[in-house]
């Protein structure tokens, strides 16, 4: 017998590209919320108008995410990723000069659209580089990309707008994203069409009780996260007095957190799926009572609360994720489109009533609007769990 192949020169040369596409991505997705208040101030709109920015963008993958994906996989992968990369590079160059805010908002929506297909094909890209028996690892290696993209792309654009420009935050997700494009064309094979269940089998996990249920909790987690988060750089501004320079490094320690918890979720959800996710809007929501009492200016103190939060938002992604896919194990590619268009329903959701609450009784709100949201959340997960006392105790072990 032969022993299987490592994952050689391709996977080697071509993983970073992807990783850096995906960075470029939720970098491009999520960074205007590390400059909210420049975009206010530049613009002239509320906090809440402004939010739109992430919410629109969320509101069109959730609706148009998995349609977007079938259409798609007809084309070479190559082909795809690299012309949506090309389309972030593009649209971050033209947002970085919009002369308004309409203008600005228009050139969210080619990315929007871009996103989910780009997401799709580079996941699949990844698990094509190694042998079939190291797939799980492969995706394990792009989703590094995404976190990354997630817990530093934000505090990346807040920095390069408060060091140097509004224009070079726009600029510097362009450079990501064109860089990614060109690694991706130069040390990327050629893929071709993925070959996946039929859609008809695919759909018929909808039948599911449970998954529709696992798909409202997951909604409810991420408008808990998103509640808050949309509006961070502004409430550091606002409630806690902090400035632009402070809140950047307050976003890093933030990303760090992240990275912290999604390292220990990974970690429980492997020892017992169930409890951890009942536990983590339980966690999230005592971290924004921290944050609501301790938040203020002082940095060594709001280091402390930051990596507290961020632990707790960023494991939400992995938690959700799991919980969600683990109600249809059969059709897993269909149900992580299933994730990321709960996921993006949720980015809006919280985004516009955090937006409602901010307008309603200011920016110190929007703790309030995500305890609701958390508690909303537990409530649904312990109603599956007494329903579905069978759904797996643990999370199913990467290959």
């Amino acid at each position: 017998m032969h022993k299987p192949a490592g994952p050689g020169v391709a996977a080697t040369a071509a993983m970073p590209a992807i990783m850096l596409g995906l960075f470029g991505l939720y970098t491009l997705e999520f960074g205007v919320v590390g400059i909210l208040p420049v975009i206010v101030e530049r613009f002239g709109v509320s906090v809440s108008e402004a939010g739109w920015l992430m919410g629109l963008f969320a509101l069109i993958i959730t609706f148009l995410g998995p349609f977007l994906v079938l259409l798609s996989s007809r084309y070479d992968r190559k082909k795809v990723l690299v012309g949506a990369l090309c389309g972030f590079s593009i649209c971050s160059v033209l947002s970085a000069y919009a002369p308004n805010f309409s203008s600005l908002m228009a050139l969210r929506v080619v990315p929007a659209l871009l996103h989910p297909v780009f997401f799709s094909a580079a996941f699949t890209a990844a698990a094509s580089l190694y042998p079939k028996e190291q797939a799980a690892h492969a995706m394990g290696q792009a989703f590094v990309g995404t976190s990354l993209g997630l817990v530093l792309g934000v505090p990346a654009t807040t920095w390069f707008a408060a060091h140097f420009s509004y224009e070079a935050a726009f600029l510097f997700c362009a450079a990501a994203t064109a860089i990614a494009g060109v690694g991706l064309m130069l040390m990327l094979p050629g893929q071709g069409r993925p070959v996946a269940l039929s859609f008809g089998h695919q759909l018929a996990v909808l039948r599911k009780p449970q998954l529709w249920l696992n798909i409202i909790a997951t909604v409810l987690v991420f408008s808990a996260m998103f509640a808050v988060y949309s509006y961070a750089a502004e409430y550091l501004k606002s409630a806690a007095g902090m400035d632009g320079g402070s809140i950047s490094l307050v976003l890093v320690v933030f990303g760090i957190g992240g990275v912290s918890g999604n390292l220990l979720a990974s970690r429980l959800l492997g020892r017992n799926l169930v409890a951890t996710t009942l536990l983590h809007p339980l966690a999230l929501g005592f971290s924004y009572l921290v944050l609501l009492l301790a938040g203020r200016a002082d940095l060594a103190s709001m280091a402390v609360v930051a990596l507290l939060w961020g632990a707790t938002h960023t494991s939400g992604m992995l938690v959700t994720q799991v919980w969600l896919t683990s109600a249809a194990a059969e059709a897993p590619a269909f149900a992580t489109s299933l994730f990321v268009s709960a996921g993006n329903a949720g980015v809006v959701l919280g985004a516009v009533v955090g937006g409602w609450f901010i307008d309603a009784f200011g920016v110190r709100s929007v703790i309030w609007c995500g305890l609701l949201f958390a508690v909303l959340a537990v409530a649904v997960i312990a109603a599956t769990v007494t329903l579905y006392g069978r759904a797996p105790r643990h999370a199913a072990r990467s290959g």
